[in-house]
């Protein structure tokens, strides 16, 4: 297949690159850059997806059969900002937009990559992918949410992954953000009553391209397997692996404070439908996290 990856310099883009390309598929990679982030041995165009006729163009002339759009706004706190918002939108909600109806035109594939931040956080089950209480709590996941329904009200061939807490090689992730505070302090505050799993995103990348080469459409959640898990955990298990001597003590999210976008208590995602249709689950995030590790120690 010919598939274009938007957002191709970011944290999961790159690795949906990567994956695709080690597949044997025609892989072009888009973002707004002029040029791509680092070597490649596949063709790129700079795109800005808030422009409605140069993505038209761009996708009617490249014609893939397939397009994953990762490219999005992602800084949660900053989407908060009035200064912010209407770029926030118009990348994720009109940019999507555009994106879709590009695809609707040339009868293509689409992979929309949302969040859990698409729901009220609320409770402690874990979401659905076809639930439909959404209450997002910020800016962001109302974005991500209209994102969503742009995609669903325009295409039928569609993929929606909703995903949470990911991590990768690439960009900024909580990981890194731990790994860099253990340098400088003993001890780290870290709250433990946001709870989700992590998704490590190469592993990501694997069942996106399992999802591309299906016809199994529809809304599917995502996140690397064993178990739900608390940032404390996470943060715990972070200094554990990396062997370093960090004290991380748990507090609420109200003692902690601190965030301007106010974060789901329960980010649990059910991933029962990806089993229901013949998906493999990812790895355990305590292996995803080891990889990592030894990853960027190279």
């Amino acid at each position: 297949m010919k598939i274009l990856i938007t957002g191709a310099n970011g944290q999961l883009g790159y690795d949906a690159v990567v994956e695709l390309e080690g597949r044997g598929h025609a892989v072009i990679g888009s973002d707004v850059a002029e040029k791509f982030a680092a070597e490649k041995t596949f063709p790129y165009v700079s795109l800005d997806i808030t422009n409605a006729e140069a993505v038209a163009k761009t996708i009617e002339e490249l014609a893939p059969d397939a397009v994953v759009h990762c490219a999005a706004w992602t800084d949660v706190d900053g989407a908060e900002d009035d200064a912010n918002i209407e770029t926030v939108r118009a990348v994720n909600v009109d940019g999507t937009a555009n994106i879709a109806e590009a695809c609707r035109k040339i009868d293509c594939k689409l992979i929309y990559i949302s969040t859990d931040y698409v729901f009220d956080g609320q409770g402690d089950a874990p979401w659905k992918p076809d639930c439909k209480v959404y209450k997002p709590l910020n800016k962001y996941g109302q974005s991500k949410l209209d994102g969503e329904k742009a995609v669903k009200n325009t295409l039928e061939k569609y993929f929606i992954v909703r995903i949470a807490w990911v991590f990768g090689m690439n960009g900024k992730n909580f990981v890194k953000t731990m790994l860099n505070l253990g340098k400088t302090h003993d001890t780290l505050r870290v709250v433990n009553d946001q709870i989700g799993t992590p998704t490590y995103t190469p592993d990501l990348a694997r069942l996106l391209a399992d999802m591309l080469e299906t016809e199994k459409y529809g809304y599917y959640h995502v996140t690397n397997e064993g178990g739900y898990i608390s940032w404390y955990d996470f943060a715990c298990e972070i200094f554990r692996q990396a062997g370093m001597n960090v004290k991380v003590l748990p507090v609420s999210t109200t003692e902690y404070g601190a965030s301007k976008a106010e974060r789901p208590r329960n980010s649990r995602l059910c991933k029962q439908k990806l089993r229901d249709n013949g998906f493999s689950a990812l790895p355990d995030w305590r292996d995803a996290l080891k990889r990592y590790l030894t990853a960027v120690s190279k």
